[in-house]
């Protein structure tokens, strides 16, 4: 068949497809970038309808962005064409060679090589070990750890009187960084902005204080990088108590965040 008499039946069934109905920003980029994997696989659209046991038509919707695809297509797709979820779904990091190779290379690698390599490329980069550290790869700061009501604050204060080093509150230092308390933080910015504060006032504590004591925010730890580079930078220390006391003590601090509307807590 010609080029001449394919184009138009593409653009009728293109037009017959999208019908009238606003597209989707995110599907039409979506079936875009699943047209040009498919064309750098050298597939044809029935090939792939093939090699994914889904229509041609369903396919036709998903190149054209019309519709939404459920997560078990996706699934399919990428597995027919080679690919990853993230470079489906435009992670901008799947766009640079080097770090889709990075990614093959460290697909099958276990937990203690994974350290390994990342422990390797800070120091490459400049976010590795400091000239604060001791031999084992610690640093003289002590950063506690731990739910709410555990004592962190009250140990902490203990601790850096008992060795002479600087007390850190990173709650304190956190609403400092933002201008408001911690509850306006959640309250006006959510969650993910408190981390990134969080964050922030993290990297300060550990560039201008060699030898410090910690009192790190409960959640820290559900925060990969910060928790990361809180291993990475500190001795650290995870303090437990019975619920009972953590639940006893955060109630006597009269700070209910974010337990007031939840009926679980």
């Amino acid at each position: 068949m010609s080029n001449t008499m394919a184009s138009p039946r593409r653009a009728a069934l293109r037009d017959q497809v999208a019908g009238s109905e606003p597209r989707e920003p995110f599907l039409i980029a979506l079936g875009e970038r699943v047209r040009a994997l498919r064309a750098r696989r050298g597939m044809t659209r029935k090939a792939l309808a093939l090699a994914t046991e889904v229509s041609e038509r369903h396919l036709a919707n998903l190149e054209y962005g019309v519709g939404n695809a459920s997560i078990l297509v996706l699934l399919q797709v990428t597995q027919a064409l080679q690919c990853s979820f993230a470079e489906l779904l435009g992670d901008p990091k799947t766009q640079s060679p080097e770090w889709l190779m990075l990614c093959d290379m460290l697909e099958n690698c276990d937990e203690a090589m994974l350290r390994r390599i990342r422990i390797a490329a800070g120091e490459l980069i400049g976010a590795g070990a400091g000239a604060d550290e001791d031999t084992h790869g610690r640093s003289s700061r002590i950063a506690l750890i731990g739910l709410r009501g555990a004592g962190k604050s009250t140990l902490g204060r203990m601790l850096a009187e008992d060795l002479d080093f600087p007390f850190v509150e990173l709650s304190r230092e956190i609403e400092k960084l933002a201008g408001f308390s911690t509850a306006e933080i959640l309250g006006l910015y959510g969650q993910n902005a408190y981390r990134r504060y969080e964050r922030r006032a993290l990297e300060e504590a550990i560039r201008v204080s060699p030898e410090a004591v910690i009192a790190t925010a409960g959640g820290m730890v559900s925060d990969l990088m910060s928790f990361n580079l809180l291993l990475q930078r500190c001795t650290t220390v995870w303090l437990r108590a019975a619920p009972e006391d953590h639940m006893r003590r955060v109630m006597a601090q009269g700070d209910m965040r974010p337990m007031a509307a939840s009926a679980e807590a």
